[in-house]
C-alpha cells in the first residue's frame, strides 16, 4: 500500500482493477477543511487520461513492478521486439503501450522493459539518447547568435527542434523526457 501523499511522477497504482501510472500529482491544503492530493492518472494498457483527487493520507495498492534490463532488436508491423539479455527470452510490445519514447528507440539499444504479472507493460528509456541527424536544413556561418531552432529528423524517424548551427549527419545527444535538444557529441 502506499499513501497518496507519497505520490510521485512515475509512481504505478492499482485502482478500480487496473494499472495507473501518476502523471502529475498537486498537493493542496485549503484554508478550510482538510487537505487533498489532485492527480492525473494514465491508464497504462489503454493510454486514457483521468483526473482524481485523493484525500491527504488515503491509502491505495502500489503495483508491483519488475524492471527487466532488455535489448530494443527491431520493429515492425506487430511492434518492437525485445530481447533479455539473460534468458535471450522475446518480447513484443505495441508501440500505443510505448508511447512517446518509442521516436527514439534504436535497434540493439539497451532498454528497461516494466513487466507487471509477466506480461510486458512498458519501456523506461534512459534520461538521455545519442542519435544522428539524417535530414535538417543546411546551417550557414554565424547561426549561433540567436536562440531560433530548426527541425531535424533523427535516424529512427522522430523529428526535434535543434539550433541553426547543426548539420545533417551529425550525432547530437537528446532528453527523452520531453525532446529537448541537449548538446553535440564528439
Amino acid at each position: 500500500m502506499i499513501s497518496s501523499n507519497d505520490f510521485r511522477n512515475g509512481v504505478t497504482i492499482l485502482l478500480d482493477n487496473n494499472l495507473w501510472t501518476v502523471i502529475e500529482f498537486l498537493h493542496v491544503k485549503p484554508g478550510k477543511g482538510s487537505a487533498f492530493v489532485r492527480t492525473r492518472l494514465k491508464n497504462v494498457r489503454t493510454g486514457a487520461t483521468v483526473e482524481r483527487t485523493f484525500r491527504a493520507g488515503e491509502k491505495v495498492e502500489r503495483a508491483t513492478l519488475d524492471n527487466r534490463t532488455m535489448q530494443m532488436l527491431y520493429n515492425d508491423d506487430e511492434g518492437f521486439h525485445f530481447m533479455d539479455q539473460e534468458s535471450f527470452e522475446n518480447v513484443t510490445i505495441q508501440r500505443d503501450l510505448i508511447g512517446g519514447p518509442a521516436d527514439f528507440l534504436k535497434d540493439g539499444m539497451s532498454v528497461d522493459v516494466q513487466f507487471h504479472d509477466g506480461t510486458a507493460i512498458g519501456v523506461e528509456l534512459p534520461p538521455h539518447v545519442e542519435l544522428r541527424i539524417v535530414e535538417t536544413d543546411p546551417g550557414f556561418k554565424g547561426d549561433t547568435a540567436t536562440n531560433t531552432t530548426k527541425p531535424a529528423k533523427l535516424e529512427t524517424g522522430a523529428t526535434v527542434q535543434v539550433p541553426l548551427f547543426i548539420e545533417p549527419d551529425t550525432v547530437i545527444r537528446i532528453d527523452t523526457r520531453d525532446r529537448r535538444y541537449i548538446g553535440r557529441v564528439n
